[in-house]
């Protein structure tokens, strides 16, 4: 049995994807979230502009990241400059954050959902800290109860992610809010990881931000919504009483941001229109339809994410384990994440990524295999 606590040891999406690459057969990969659509087009105009710079132009940026681009992100974000810090993507800003609720000496827990993406109880581990995983409602859906119950003067943070992965759930405004209290009642954190934002499928999605609290910390990248994972851009918003820290922890692991990915990401969220991101979630809603579709042929339950763009199915008498996904991939040429990496609240389902446009491909290879077992 793979558990989520083991992911910090054992890279279970590494595994997987080498696995799949070494089959002696076509596998359609659906394990990552490495989008599949292009980058916007002032994204390469950026960094096409970039590589004819004078020389001081590919010296070390500013530790927080260059002014241009955090002022383009506090203005969207309607905060202050001083509050955001650009990061090597959403995975250190949540690193960040979780250590600086860890720096608080207030506890060393942290309360997360089941199901969660691996690597937050990895990053725990990392910290030396204790991860209890809540679970969630039937529907997905946080449940605001249990975490109030699962609260103590131990939890240095409450770490979301909306929209979910792997459920697809945008929690509400108001369930953020309420966890926000509970979080405040033992003195600790909110963490909202916010990757996601732009993959909202049901219109109810509204950032922690929104809610000004002085412990509320909103983490989020640039790598699923331009389709860049690559070039490792993302940022943090801290309270100001938290800036100093975060900051110093950020430049002595890694100096900076890479500059020229900073300065094309900035010159994309100047010139990029709208109609993009709406075009991306355009094809996400007809490839989550289809691969739906085609789910129901193969008699799986499933769910249907309100964001983000994975879909988790359950199929009778075969279970999300690793040993399943590996069976899947040998003999239905279809690659998917065990269920059970993610906690024991979906450890029946397998997880796949809807970031390939052989998703229908992959959904007839399901149906046709379990049609015929």
């Amino acid at each position: 049995m793979t558990d989520a606590d083991d992911a910090y040891d054992e890279p279970v999406f590494q595994r997987v994807i080498g696995y799949a690459a070494a089959a002696d057969r076509d596998v359609v990969d659906m394990v990552s979230g490495h989008p599949d659509w292009e980058p916007p087009t002032a994204l390469r105009e950026g960094l096409r502009t970039y590589a004819d710079g004078d020389p001081p132009e590919f010296q070390y940026p500013p530790s927080e990241g260059l002014r241009g681009l955090r002022e383009e992100i506090a203005a969207r974000r309607n905060v202050e400059r001083s509050r955001v810090v650009v990061t090597n993507g959403a995975g250190e800003a949540n690193y960040l954050a979780m250590a600086r609720a860890i720096e608080r000496d207030v506890g060393s827990e942290f309360l997360l959902t089941d199901p969660v993406y691996p690597y937050y109880p990895g990053k725990a581990e990392l910290l030396d800290a204790d991860a209890t995983r809540v679970p969630v409602r039937e529907d997905g859906h946080v449940d605001v109860d249990a975490m109030r119950a699962a609260a103590s003067d131990e939890t240095a943070a409450v770490v979301l992610n909306t929209p979910n992965n792997p459920t697809g759930a945008v929690y509400d405004r108001e369930s953020v809010a309420a966890l926000a209290d509970v979080a405040s009642e033992v003195d600790a954190l909110l963490v909202v990881d916010e990757v996601y934002d732009h993959f909202d499928f049901s219109g109810e999605f509204e950032s922690a931000l929104t809610l000004d609290r002085d412990n509320v910390v909103v983490t989020t990248a640039f790598s699923k919504s331009m389709g860049i994972t690559g070039l490792r851009v993302g940022y943090a918003v801290f309270p100001e009483h938290l800036i100093e820290g975060a900051l110093t922890r950020h430049t002595l692991v890694n100096v900076a941001t890479s500059r020229p990915a900073q300065a094309a990401v900035a010159n994309a969220l100047k010139e990029t229109p709208p109609s993009y991101y709406e075009s991306v979630r355009d094809t996400l809603r007809e490839r989550i339809d289809s691969f739906t579709d085609a789910l129901d042929d193969a008699g799986a339950a499933y769910t249907t994410p309100e964001g983000a763009f994975y879909v988790l199915a359950r199929f009778e008498d075969f279970p999300g384990t690793m040993a399943n996904v590996e069976r899947l991939i040998d003999e239905a040429g279809v690659a998917g994440m065990p269920g059970e990496v993610f906690g024991d609240a979906y450890g029946e389902w397998i997880r796949f990524s809807l970031c390939t446009d052989r998703a229908d491909e992959a959904a007839d290879r399901l149906a046709a295999y379990f049609e015929g077992r």
